[in-house]
């Protein structure tokens, strides 16, 4: 049984039109075809010529006009990048490695988007904060930093084994709908709490990776938020 994941591929503000048609390129020899491009430079022949047999990736490719829109679109979002460093305690670059994440994901049922940052710059933080993970790819200390298409194709490649080993017996995992509200709801419980302003963006972060890498069920989530609720209604009771 194949995974029923919808895998779809990310580029904010790419630069080069020639990356993205390798992007394209790679894709296809992974089965993925859904290309959201925010921002992106212009598809030109370039790109077209080093798609390939990739055309209609290209030609079918969501535009966006800010990441926040495709944050929207998807049920679960893994940032990735080279440039890591962050700690228990400082959650915003603490990443996992790719086959980790692989392991973590292959049981989930939803649209799944691989975010590849600019070619220059990455990611921005406020664009990682949002995402569900932070992944990265083991490279050398020495240069760390991967061609953007090949970086695509190493983490797809990965994905593409992950698929060929789903359980006959699946998981009805929470999507997006329900994450956001999970996410909304312990925000609120740490507004009503009075959690130190200076805690309060760095622990939500660490909140949403956890529940990201929990992957709650359906039944899991309805349980959990009947005591968020219950306690979100007797904190008000006493403020």
């Amino acid at each position: 049984m194949r995974s029923i994941t919808e895998y779809c591929v990310v580029l904010v503000e790419p630069k080069y039109s020639g990356n993205i048609g390798a992007v394209a390129r790679c894709m296809k020899n992974f089965d993925v075809s859904s290309l959201y491009l925010v921002n992106p430079c212009e598809i030109d022949d370039e790109a077209r010529a080093r798609a390939m047999h990739a055309q209609e990736i290209l030609d079918n490719a969501k535009i966006f006009d800010t990441f926040g829109e495709v944050r929207k679109e998807l049920d679960y979002c893994v940032a990735t990048s080279s440039i890591v460093g962050g700690t228990e305690k400082r959650y915003l670059r603490y990443a996992v490695t790719l086959r980790e994440f692989v392991n973590q994901i292959e049981d989930f049922d939803g649209r799944v988007g691989i975010v590849f940052g600019r070619e220059d710059y990455g990611l921005y933080n406020e664009e990682i904060a949002t995402c569900d993970a932070f992944i990265t790819i083991p490279t050398s200390d020495r240069y760390r930093s991967l061609n953007l298409s090949h970086a695509v194709a190493i983490v797809l490649y990965d994905l593409s084994l992950a698929r060929d080993k789903s359980p006959e017996k699946r998981v009805k995992r929470m999507g997006r709908i329900e994450t956001e509200k999970m996410n909304n709801s312990l925000a609120e419980i740490l507004k009503l709490i009075n959690y130190p302003s200076h805690k309060l963006e760095r622990t939500k972060i660490l909140l949403r990776r956890l529940i990201g890498r929990a992957k709650p069920s359906i039944w899991e989530y309805h349980t959990i938020m009947g005591i968020l609720s219950e306690t979100i209604k007797r904190l008000k009771k006493i403020r």
